[in-house]
């Protein structure tokens, strides 16, 4: 009996802890969500619900690829592999790095959308539909000023289609893979560029090295050091930073 009588308390106590908490998050006003399925649900509310959920699952790809982080990582990459250190920053602070200057070169942009369609959005003065299209009507201003025409162009060809009379009237899917290729070749241009000074410096130690004999001393050895010093006496994060900034204007 007296184990039973435990046994009764415990599973006693529990029901009432059980609802105390549910009580207790109530009265917090935890929101909530609830999905009905069937009948009174209107089919198009859902397939909009689907897509705003697509949407949400892309936002990674959408925010790598229609954006500036492209062209911001990889010269912060090439920059990283002209130095020589490796793995010095590590990629964690990188993309760090990247994403907030993403952040900061696509405010206005940003701007834009929340005032034309997360705002009334929010507020169901728009529709989902009429919201996405003014988040990729946002997107294609920024992806026209840094896209180029042969880039364009290029898909043009591969589809034999007429190619249209204004960048407005180019399909996103044609745009945005456009927009990639574009933000590559800028920073391949860019990486270039980056290379010369430390690449100089390499052959300068490389023919020292080989004039005194030392020709089984690593070069990159000993060139490091000194490009470490050339990269902090120019300001070389701040060269780099603004060359960057200043590219997508």
């Amino acid at each position: 009996m007296n184990k039973l009588g435990r046994a009764l308390f415990l599973l006693l106590a529990a029901g009432i802890s059980g609802n105390a908490l549910a009580q207790s998050a109530t009265n917090l006003g935890l929101p909530g969500l609830s999905v009905n399925f069937g009948q009174g649900v209107d089919l198009v509310d859902t397939l909009e619900l689907t897509a705003l959920f697509t949407v949400l699952t892309l936002a990674p790809a959408i925010l790598i690829l229609c954006t500036c982080f492209t062209r911001i990582i990889v010269v912060l990459s090439f920059m990283r592999q002209a130095i020589g250190t490796q793995s010095m920053p590590p990629n964690q602070l990188l993309v760090g790095f990247a994403l907030f200057l993403s952040v900061f070169v696509m405010q206005p942009t940003g701007e834009q959308i929340y005032k034309d369609a997360v705002r009334p959005y929010m507020d169901r003065k728009i529709t989902t539909t009429v919201a996405l299209d003014r988040i990729e009507n946002s997107l294609r201003g920024f992806m026209n000023k840094q896209v180029r025409k042969a880039d364009i162009g290029l898909f043009y060809d591969v589809t034999g289609r007429k190619a249209p009379a204004t960048i407005n009237e180019v399909p996103i899917h044609f745009l945005i893979p456009a927009f990639i290729i574009s933000e590559l070749k800028t920073a391949f241009q860019i990486g270039f560029l980056l290379y010369i000074p430390f690449l100089i410096l390499d052959m300068v130690v490389a023919s020292v090295l080989m004039a005194m004999g030392m020709m089984m001393l690593p070069p990159v050895v000993i060139s490091l050091p000194f490009k470490l010093l050339l990269f902090v006496l120019v300001d070389g994060w701040q060269l780099v930073t603004g060359s960057l900034l200043r590219s997508f204007n």
